[in-house]
């Protein structure tokens, strides 16, 4: 889990699950809400420097009239360039048009991060990974709502899929 990992900037696309002001303040493990954000930004604003994607998912409910407090992204979390999915469904590429806006630009690896590291994020992942790309996890930047069921997808299942690896191992090729 701590092998810097070389990415191509041009085929890279960052995955951010969930980022919304209600889910960041859920009690979280095992880490806060707000670490996650951090990393997450921090990790946002490095794929954007090296002129990689970077993909900001949130949830709505489907069949309600208006959606609950907080349901928005959280504030400045979006730059311009970065695409937007709107989900309603575990995962983000059932009806999203994800997977199309991806193969457009030629983009062949995802790297997640977001909430819930066992939910959103596995769910996401799993459905690309069956589209056929490479995938890459950050640790660090992902939390549950138990310590367990993110140990659970960050042990058992992500090596499984793609690679694990934490905030400070992801680096980019010089094209």
């Amino acid at each position: 889990m701590t092998v810097p990992l070389a990415l191509e900037p041009a085929r890279t696309a960052l995955i951010l699950v969930d980022l919304m002001d209600r889910i960041v303040a859920l009690p979280l493990a095992p880490r806060k809400g707000t670490e996650v954000l951090l990393a997450a930004q921090e990790l946002a604003e490095s794929f954007r420097s090296a002129g990689a994607l970077v993909v900001l998912v949130r949830v709505e409910r489907p069949g309600v009239a208006e959606q609950p407090s907080g349901s928005q992204l959280v504030q400045g979390l979006s730059r311009e360039g970065d695409v937007e999915i709107v989900k309603r469904t575990v995962g983000a590429f059932q009806g999203t048009g994800l997977d199309g806006r991806l193969r457009e630009r030629d983009v062949t690896t995802c790297v997640f991060a977001g909430i819930a590291t066992n939910l959103g994020v596995e769910s996401t992942a799993r459905a690309a990974g069956d589209l056929g790309y490479e995938l890459v996890f950050v640790e660090d930047a992902m939390a549950a709502l138990t310590g367990p069921e993110h140990e659970a997808s960050v042990k058992l299942d992500f090596p499984r899929l793609g690679t694990v690896v934490r905030t400070a191992d992801v680096r980019f090729t010089r094209g």
